[in-house]
């Protein structure tokens, strides 16, 4: 686990694009793991950047989203689908069929995981997995267990990630409470991963994550074991850390 120390969230968000434009270009046809919430925004505003510039060309590349609410469509606005198509892939060059996001529409949990692991093992492992971590060490959407999932899954979402998720919806009650979420061992397949932390909100896990026990009641902790994981995060992320 390498970790990179930036100033601010601007530092972490050019940082985190330079990695992916250079896998990109290295690759043209990757499959790139991506992420949700206010983490990678600034991530994917610099990607698109440097598309609108002629730098970087997406035409080939595959994407795969770890996560969706279950419930919401792709035209629901605090859906993931709608997140991706507003951020990224509606202001670039992709081939829409190429981008892959769980389909929160089908009601049979069961059903939806089969599909997006059948589609996860034609593509992928994904060559780079871009994630966030939530404020109870989540990674996607797996939350704190009693033991590691290892593929796609319907999940009840925590207290905590509930709270976290609401000022983004009218209110509470509208908030989702189950969605679907790439498992841990999809996540530890990829064959490389960087992880975007940012504010001081998130120094307490983060620290939990680097230097605590590997335990799935800190699901982001698994990171530990990846043979190529980054960890870039601001000043106020790293601000508990014990270097």
């Amino acid at each position: 686990m390498q970790i990179c120390k930036v100033k601010n969230y601007q530092e972490l968000s050019r940082k985190a694009a330079n990695l992916i434009a250079a896998q990109i270009i290295l690759k043209p046809d990757s499959v790139l793991g991506l992420a949700t919430g206010s983490s990678p925004v600034g991530t994917y505003d610099r990607l698109v950047e440097m598309y609108q510039d002629g730098d970087l060309d997406f035409s080939k590349i595959t994407t795969v989203n770890l996560d969706e609410y279950k419930g919401l469509s792709g035209s629901h606005e605090q859906s993931y689908r709608y997140f991706m198509n507003t951020h990224l892939f509606h202001r670039i060059n992709i081939s829409y069929d190429h981008t892959y996001v769980p389909d929160g529409t089908e009601t049979d949990s069961h059903k939806a995981c089969q599909a997006y692991n059948e589609l996860l093992h034609q593509v992928g492992p994904a060559d780079l997995q871009i994630l966030g971590l939530g404020h109870d060490g989540h990674i996607g959407f797996n939350e704190p267990s009693d033991h590691f999932e290892d593929e796609t899954h319907c999940v009840d979402l925590t207290e905590t990630t509930i709270q976290a998720n609401k000022r983004f919806f009218a209110s509470e009650d509208d908030v989702p409470r189950q969605a679907y979420t790439m498992g841990i061992g999809t996540i530890m397949r990829c064959k490389k991963l960087i992880v975007v932390v940012s504010g001081k909100d998130k120094a307490s896990i983060l620290k939990q994550v680097i230097q605590g026990p590997v335990t799935p009641e800190v699901p982001g902790s698994i990171l530990q074991f990846h043979p190529d994981c980054i960890i870039i995060a601001d000043e106020d992320a790293l601000s508990e850390m014990e270097f």
